[in-house]
């Protein structure tokens, strides 16, 4: 009898000390762009994002150019699944084309592949979101050419709060996706 009462009591202390810890969701921006794509059909491959940018905590650069993340704000999906299905999902909207992430979910091979390398991905001191890196589109038994491109996109935090900086976020990958989609275009 007296055992439950300690592990009872030990789980209460345990949860009052673990705190409350906020999901942030990466908010979702629609495109106006309406493109008719060069392929039939194409796969994002999973984004790589730098160590600080796939990490569940918030990710913010101080003035002295370091980056510190916040555990009390979590994001609410893992940051290269939401970015990846960010990215699939809106060039999905943008192209007629048959757009999905890795691993393909249809039938068949995609025509072609999207592969997004991300070197900075980090709300700086300056107060605006960076993002940066390479793309690759490749295609696979087609004629379409093989390409690499580079992108500096910068979105300004307009709320300095964690919700703002969601949204910027949201907004520079739907600039990237636009980008993409531009490259997939006839």
């Amino acid at each position: 009898m007296f055992k439950p009462i300690i592990t009872l009591g030990v789980i209460a202390t345990l949860a009052a000390c673990a705190g409350n810890t906020a999901r942030l969701d990466m908010s979702q921006v629609k495109s106006d762009l309406s493109l008719w794509a060069a392929v039939s059909s194409a796969m994002v491959r999973t984004v790589s994002l730098p160590t600080y940018a796939a990490a569940e905590e918030l990710a913010i650069e101080n003035p002295e150019g370091l980056i510190a993340s916040d555990a009390d704000v979590l994001w609410a999906d893992d940051p290269v699944r939401a970015v990846t299905l960010s990215i699939a999902r809106n060039l999905g909207d943008i192209l007629s084309a048959q757009i999905g992430p890795e691993p393909w979910p249809f039938v068949g091979l995609p025509d072609a592949a999207i592969d997004v390398r991300v070197s900075r991905m980090v709300t700086g001191a300056d107060g605006n979101f960076d993002l940066e890196g390479q793309f690759y589109v490749g295609g696979d038994g087609i004629d379409y050419p093989n390409s690499t491109s580079t992108f500096t996109i910068t979105e300004p935090v307009r709320v300095p709060t964690p919700a703002g900086i969601a949204d910027a976020q949201a907004r520079a990958i739907l600039a990237l996706s636009e980008q993409i989609a531009r490259k997939l275009d006839r």
